[in-house]
């Protein structure tokens, strides 16, 4: 079956183990290099109006997900799983002497630091950073004095000071 495509793509003697199935189209993408493969969520609206089987057979498909708009089901589930797949945290940032504000958080990967955190704020607040002040759990004491190659977690909230 791969012997006519890689004849047709490059005439030469190799063998090739076939770990798991694929299609041809997916191995001619593979011999070419002309496609990237990502990863997805399916996400299956409109559960309501079809049967209970058929709605759990949808949810045991790998990287799935039913909700129902017009019923508000699992939709707390999707944005729980967009937050995973995309691999995002919020930081929360404090002003001197008031509380955090949780009404605008910062939105960065997670493997964001607090210099990327710094670069969120403003661009130039790295030149001028002293030291952060970091709650959560990305930290063993609350608050604990960090510099800019600490890594934060999500839900963290930070205080940075400048020189």
């Amino acid at each position: 079956h791969a012997w006519p495509i890689l004849f047709f793509h490059s005439p030469s003697s190799i063998s090739i183990p076939f770990l798991i199935p694929c299609l041809a189209e997916e191995f001619i993408d593979v011999i070419i290099g002309n496609r990237v493969y990502l990863k997805c969520v399916y996400c299956y609206n409109k559960i309501d109006q079809i049967s209970l089987e058929e709605v759990d057979r949808l949810a045991h498909r790998p990287s799935s997900l039913v909700i129902s708009c017009e019923l508000d089901l699992n939709l707390d589930r999707l944005l729980a799983k967009l937050w995973e797949f995309l691999a995002l945290i919020r930081v929360y940032t404090k002003k001197r002497g008031e509380p955090p504000d949780f009404s605008n958080p910062l939105i960065l990967r997670t493997s964001s630091a607090v210099e990327h955190v710094c670069h969120s704020v403003h661009r130039t607040l790295v030149g001028q950073f002293r030291y952060a002040l970091v709650w959560g759990t990305s930290t063993k004491y609350n608050p604990q004095r960090v510099g800019l190659h600490h890594r934060v977690d999500d839900e963290d909230v930070i205080q940075i000071v400048k020189k």
